[in-house]
């Protein structure tokens, strides 16, 4: 057995680790095995891929390219690719993924898994929209190849499986297909707002002439009164060298690792407002255009290694929601304010809007509206009051809590949030369990 925690360290329980080191051999594996889930680089931040006591069936050996097709730009990868390495190969050519997390630590079964999206979600939509097929191995070892343009019992289960959670069966192949792009630069521009009204007209028109548009805010404020928008669009490369193929994984060019987990959070009510402050102040100083490499745009935090260990022993919590537009600017700010009244939070904020489009997945999380993303350092009771008291607003709102980050959300609000859900059911495998599905789903 192995002690095994997601990217939240809320919890450090024994698993069995099966290794599947080949697509052929998966179905006996994981007949023999389970019930379990598949894992990957456990940057999920709650328990979706979390299976205490029970089986982990550790799919990052089927780690291969498959194929590439420079024409059309679809590669053919096994589940365990990273997307680092898919960007570090492919935009030294001309190409790459249409869609990124904040990570690119993710493989490319957990980007499809979870229905990842990105800073371009109103150009480009989720991960999902660029998955050309998918072959899924069942637990009774049935193999299913599906795919987006097939008939309506394909197609049922690939939107099943894209942002399924793992739950629908093994990933075992993927074929997705990638942009063109003119090279790994982006000319990018950070601009200062001092109002949530002025994000949202700042977002607005930007979003008009960039495709990635972001922003960090200040959630010490109370209202979000101040904050820093970058966005960016693709650019020729400068007259430079990009990092070096064999950067080690999560690092950017010069990263670092965090070296050990403090006694206490390091993000707490001494240093939350002077963390902020001290970002935005940094942030303000540097606004303006320039060409940066795309990996301290998309993903600043794989710079810092194991960053997560700076919220101390007891872990921590992202609360990640999206809320319907036309109430977005109330319900934000209500949110907010319950926030700073009571003193939790970090500097990572994130405050974004999400295009008018409705997402492939019966469970994928994007949708039209307003995404908002705070880290809570656990502090035990008084964090779990404070994120029900925001479950309130977002159920009041007609919103939704993202799978991928949840590690307590109540059935009632997945419920709610997810209307597609008694029809997904009927595409779970029933030797398949995790953490989340027997919190959320009952088995």
């Amino acid at each position: 057995m192995n002690r095994v925690s997601s990217w939240g360290r809320l919890s450090d329980a024994e698993h069995s680790v099966v290794a599947i080191t080949s697509a052929a051999d998966a179905p006996a594996i994981i007949a023999s095995t389970a019930p379990g889930i598949a894992r990957g680089m456990e940057r999920s931040y709650g328990d979706v891929a979390l299976n205490a006591g029970g089986t982990l069936w550790d799919m990052r050996p089927l780690n291969r390219f498959l194929a590439f097709d420079a024409e059309s730009g679809i590669l053919t990868v096994e589940p365990g690719v990273l997307l680092r390495d898919i960007q570090a190969t492919f935009s030294r050519q001309g190409w790459m993924l249409a869609v990124t997390p904040g990570t690119e630590i993710v493989t490319v079964a957990g980007a499809i898994a979870n229905d990842v999206h990105g800073k371009n979600h109103a150009t480009r939509g989720t991960f999902a929209d660029h998955v050309v097929s998918i072959t899924l191995v069942r637990t009774d070892g049935e193999v299913i190849v599906c795919g987006p343009d097939d008939e309506p019992e394909g197609r049922g289960w690939f939107e099943a499986t894209c942002g399924g959670l793992g739950l629908t069966g093994l990933i075992v192949q993927a074929s997705i297909r990638l942009k063109r792009v003119p090279g790994p630069w982006l000319l990018a521009e950070d601009v200062a707002y001092q109002s949530l009204p002025e994000f949202f007209e700042l977002s607005d028109s930007s979003e008009l002439s960039y495709e990635h548009v972001v922003s960090w805010i200040d959630i010490t404020t109370g209202g979000g009164r101040r904050g820093i928008l970058s966005r960016a669009n693709p650019a020729a490369s400068p007259h430079r060298a990009p990092p070096a193929a064999g950067t080690p994984l999560g690092a950017a060019a010069g990263g670092i690792t965090f070296p050990l987990v403090p006694p206490v959070s390091l993000v707490n009510t001494l240093t939350l407002p002077l963390l902020n402050r001290a970002y935005y102040r940094l942030k303000r100083a540097g606004v303006g255009s320039k060409v940066v490499h795309y990996k301290p745009f998309f993903y600043p935090l794989d710079a810092i290694q194991e960053w997560n260990r700076a919220y101390g022993p007891r872990g921590f919590y992202q609360y990640q929601c999206v809320l319907p537009r036309e109430s977005g600017l109330e319900s934000v700010r209500e949110i907010l304010r319950l926030v700073a009244r009571s003193g939790q939070g970090s500097f990572l904020g994130v405050l974004k809007t999400l295009g008018d489009r409705e997402p492939l997945g019966m469970l994928s999380f994007a949708r039209p509206g307003v995404n908002l993303t705070i880290d809570f350092p656990n502090l035990g009771a008084s964090t779990l009051v404070l994120m029900a008291s925001l479950d309130s607003v977002v159920a009041e709102h007609g919103g939704r809590l993202y799978l991928a980050k949840d590690a307590r959300m109540p059935a009632s609000l997945f419920e709610a949030g997810y209307p597609r859900l008694e029809e997904f059911t009927a595409y779970r495998d029933p030797g398949i369990s995790s953490e989340l599905s027997r919190r959320l789903l009952g088995s």
